[in-house]
């Protein structure tokens, strides 16, 4: 059986309605444990994007440093799920590790995640959330504000501050949030547009979570400033490169 038999028509019914869904025990066990390994190990060796964040260590595209977490990034499982939900060819936009430490004290706040990224013509993006380990509540799992994923009139937020969002958008103050807690192994796949945002870490073990986003594979750089895009010299309405950003499933 393939992932995309195993997935129920249901199940994409319910992303494209909520703009999140919930798919248990995508890895298994032995991947759990390979995969979880070695983002610690990556959390000890690498300085990550902001050595100064509490909030969590971001290590981008690891993919291209890390044989093992490459198998991650580029799981064919995870990437035949995120294109039947999706509905369009994808590829890899970036992947990132999101590693909590034990007791951080700071939350990740509600935001939007599409914003952020250069992308143009881009009919549909989104990331699966890949929990490491067991992710309840008090570790810094997921809560998602469902039915949003078509708003495009929010501007980037500053993902620190509990207020911006609700100031770029007042009403959402109002709506339904889901929590969702993750057993090692589950994952959440969430458009670029829901808005969402996820715990300090209460507990005294890490939370490790990796992160594959996925982009529609027709889109195009806008020109706008981002980590990934800017040692590349990508003039405004060039493709994404396949090297950088690889097509998948593969």
């Amino acid at each position: 059986m393939t992932a995309t038999d195993a997935l129920p028509d249901q199940t994409i019914v319910r992303y494209r309605s909520d703009g999140f869904v919930h798919v248990p025990a995508v890895l298994r066990p032995d991947e759990v444990e390979r995969f979880s390994t070695a983002a610690r190990s990556v959390f000890d060796r690498e300085q990550g994007l902001d050595p100064r964040n509490r909030m969590f260590k971001q290590v981008v595209n690891i993919w291209q440093r890390d044989e093992v977490m490459r198998e991650l990034t580029l799981h064919r499982r995870l990437a035949e799920l995120a294109t039947r939900l999706a509905g369009v060819p994808l590829r890899i936009w970036h992947d990132q590790l999101l590693i909590k430490p034990p007791r951080n004290g700071t939350p990740t706040e509600f935001h939007q995640d599409a914003p952020y990224w250069p992308h143009a013509g881009s009919r549909h993006s989104l990331s699966a959330w890949i929990a490491l380990v067991d992710v309840p509540v008090e570790r810094g799992c997921m809560t998602f504000i469902p039915g949003q994923q078509e708003r495009r009139d929010i501007r980037a937020t500053n993902i620190a501050d509990a207020h911006d969002l609700f100031e770029a958008a007042p009403d959402l103050a109002y709506e339904r949030r889901v929590t969702i807690p993750l057993r090692a192994g589950d994952v959440t796949f969430h458009n670029g547009f829901t808005p969402h945002t996820a715990n300090a870490n209460d507990t005294d073990e890490f939370r490790l979570a990796h992160v594959n986003i996925y982009v529609d594979r027709a889109a195009r750089y806008n020109g706008n400033r981002h980590v990934c895009t800017d040692p590349l010299g990508l003039e405004p309405g060039a493709p994404l490169p396949d090297d950088s950003f690889p097509p998948v499933p593969r």
